[in-house]
């Protein structure tokens, strides 16, 4: 057998196993309700069999938030070489299911952002089958992106699902459309502010550590403060989203609390990070590993606060078909038993163990090369610019505003690349007729050089390059030029991925709408 044969083999083999040990997973979902809480609500054999059944299919939209989602936290880590895929599926597996028992909270809303108007619909199984079909809706669109490899909103996912399914029950007067312009809206706000966020925390990295001839001074100066930083947006952020079922706490207490333990930290890690950084070479890849740690637990907290808050999204329409048979009631905010909760938190423990790879594959070495540092600036980008939107009350999505983020750094690699070339096509021009050892070490040394040496340099070259221009012109012509820059972009950022990732934002909600919607009608026609 062949090398690829052999490969081929294996592949065929691991989809078997995931898909039986996933359709397995969903059947003892199913025996699990039926002997907690269909058994425990003392339903009619109708009653208990579709809650068994709105059990599985929560377990699978469980599942599909845990393949898909998980790339947000996991991807720049592993793509960086802060963890391994292994290391990563674990411990997000973990924290994922403690954020989601631990701090999914009481009580989940089961209208996401108030998408319908739950007063427009009075008998309570129609209700149950519309959220039945969001439920449905939304992961199967989460199954079919994540096959094709496109992280995309689980929340916008199953907002489309329940505009949709709603329609189909009670019309288009059901919608708040108010709501569904501002989500619209979100689609450009969040990947943009999150890029924009993350390439400004990249140069500040670049300028204040990488662009100078002595990198780790640098780093044991600027590393402890930028990790501080980081601690100071983690503590507001997990006040804010990740506990915030648990503790209650205002805006200034949390950006406050957040200070006070930033400060502890960096006094207590300044002196061990600048030994630390000592004992590493005067390169990217030592100041890199200066980063390891902060990745990994800054990973860690993003899944519990993920599993926290978007475990509402498989459970909450659950939730409500849960209280609409067992009290023949709907409620706009229904009580979660523990017993899905706890479904929730190992569907999505389960579908990240089994499926998370390719996601987190994709977001964090298809889009562009990532190290520690940009990993970092992701990060840091994905938090700020969620704990702002939430409160400026801007409905974001945190899976654009963590890819936009890599987008950022990829294009501000770019940027910088392209600059780069045209300096040494300035310096070669500078150089024309000079030996080509010498060419050489003075690139070496242009390139080693502080930021406002870099500058003196290049001024110096253009001064030369002027003096000695000759009927051949530059070194670069500008067809090479463009060539050049072009072949950076390939490079640097993936174009296809990039156009097949924001091609699925665009259409999730039409789509989970459309599919809600048809679904609804086959529930109904079946039902009666």
């Amino acid at each position: 057998m062949t090398k690829k044969s052999r490969s081929r083999f294996i592949s065929k083999h691991q989809e078997v196993f995931q898909l039986g040990a996933a359709v397995l997973f969903l059947l003892l979902v199913g025996v699990y309700a039926s002997l907690t809480g269909a058994s425990a609500a003392g339903l009619s054999s109708s009653a208990v069999w579709l809650l068994i059944v709105a059990a599985a299919v929560g377990a699978y939209m469980a599942m599909n938030i845990g393949a898909n989602d998980v790339a947000n936290n996991m991807g720049p880590a592993v793509g960086s070489g802060a963890m391994t895929m292994g290391w990563a599926i674990a411990i997000a597996a973990l924290f994922e299911a403690l954020g989601a028992i631990v701090a999914g909270g009481d009580v989940v809303g089961t209208i996401k952002g108030g998408i319908i108007d739950a007063d427009a619909i009075t008998d309570p199984a129609l209700f149950a089958w519309v959220m039945f079909s969001a439920l449905l809706a939304g992961a199967l669109w989460l199954n079919l992106a994540t096959a094709l490899g496109a992280p995309v909103s689980t929340t916008h996912s199953i907002i489309g699902a329940v505009m949709g399914a709603g329609i189909a029950a009670g019309g288009w007067g059901l919608v708040n459309w108010g709501t569904i312009g501002q989500i619209v809206i979100s689609w450009v706000i969040s990947p943009l502010a999150g890029g924009a966020m993350a390439a400004a925390f990249l140069y500040i990295i670049k300028r204040s550590v990488t662009y100078r001839s002595d990198m780790i001074d640098a780093a044991s100066r600027v590393v402890p403060i930028l990790i501080a930083v980081m601690v100071w947006a983690y503590t507001t952020y997990m006040l804010l989203k990740g506990l915030g079922q648990l503790v209650k706490v205002g805006f200034v207490v949390a950006l406050v609390a957040g200070a006070l333990l930033s400060v502890v930290v960096w006094a207590l890690i300044r002196k061990p990070i600048a030994a630390m950084a000592r004992r590493q070479d005067n390169s990217k890849s030592g100041v890199n590993r200066l980063f390891t740690w902060p990745l990994i637990c800054s990973a860690a907290l993003l899944s519990f606060a993920h599993g926290a808050n978007d475990v509402a999204n498989a459970i909450g329409p659950l939730a409500a078909i849960y209280e609409a048979v067992k009290e023949g009631a709907i409620a706009t905010k229904a009580g979660t038993p523990m017993w899905i909760m706890v479904l929730g938190a190992l569907g999505l423990a389960v579908g990240l163990a089994l499926y998370g790879a390719r996601l987190i594959k994709t977001v964090g070495k298809e889009i562009t090369e990532l190290d520690n540092m940009r990993a970092y600036a992701i990060a840091m980008s994905a938090t700020l610019t969620v704990i702002a939107a939430s409160q400026l009350g801007m409905p974001v999505s945190t899976t654009h505003i963590s890819i936009g983020a890599v987008f950022g750094v990829g294009f501000l690699r770019e940027l910088l690349k392209v600059n780069y070339a045209k300096m040494e096509s300035v310096v070669r021009t500078g150089h024309q007729g000079a030996d080509r050892d010498e060419v050489e070490a003075y690139l070496n040394r242009f390139e080693a050089a502080e930021v406002s040496e870099k500058k003196r340099m290049l001024a110096d070259m253009k001064r030369r390059a002027k003096q000695r221009e000759t009927a051949e012109g530059a070194v670069f012509a500008k067809k090479e030029q463009k060539a050049f820059k072009k072949a950076y972009k390939k490079e640097i950022v993936k174009r296809s991925v990039v156009m097949r990732i924001v091609a699925a934002w665009i259409v999730t909600v039409p789509a989970t709408a459309v599919l809600a919607a048809l679904l609804f009608y086959v529930v109904r026609a079946v039902l009666n």
